[in-house]
């Protein structure tokens, strides 16, 4: 079930507006996944919806340039924040990626012994 998109408030349109018509329809990609994270009628923390949408601990490191909270919500966020968030987020999305490997983190490991295939874990006698 999918949740309805919420609209977009006063800082969010005064960062859209600032942008460039080609970026707009990813600037909406963006706010959206922000504005509806789970629990988005709570407003979820900063911090937990940005681990998603930023890779590692860039999210982080954007909250604490800007000077937020990870505990801050979107309603804390002005159009300069919109902005500043897009840009990074941009940048993270423009990304050369590894391809063919999920997140490009190498093979992933085999859930029956929890070694990457083709990899077995040393006998216990040695």
């Amino acid at each position: 079930m999918s949740r309805p998109t919420p609209a977009l408030d006063g800082p969010a349109v005064a960062a859209r507006a600032q942008l460039p018509e080609d970026d707009r329809a990813d600037f909406d990609r963006l706010a959206h996944a922000v504005l509806s994270a789970p629990g988005a009628t709570r407003q979820p923390a900063l911090g937990a919806v940005l681990r998603s949408q930023l890779p590692g601990t860039a999210g982080v490191r954007w909250l604490h340039a800007e000077g937020l909270s990870p505990m801050s919500r979107a309603s804390a966020l002005t159009a300069e924040h919109w902005v500043s968030l897009f840009t990074a987020w941009r940048s993270h999305e423009q990304a050369p990626r590894s391809t063919g490997r999920s997140g490009g983190h190498g093979p992933r490991a085999d859930s029956r012994h929890g070694h990457a295939p083709g990899a077995q874990a040393a006998p216990r006698w040695f």
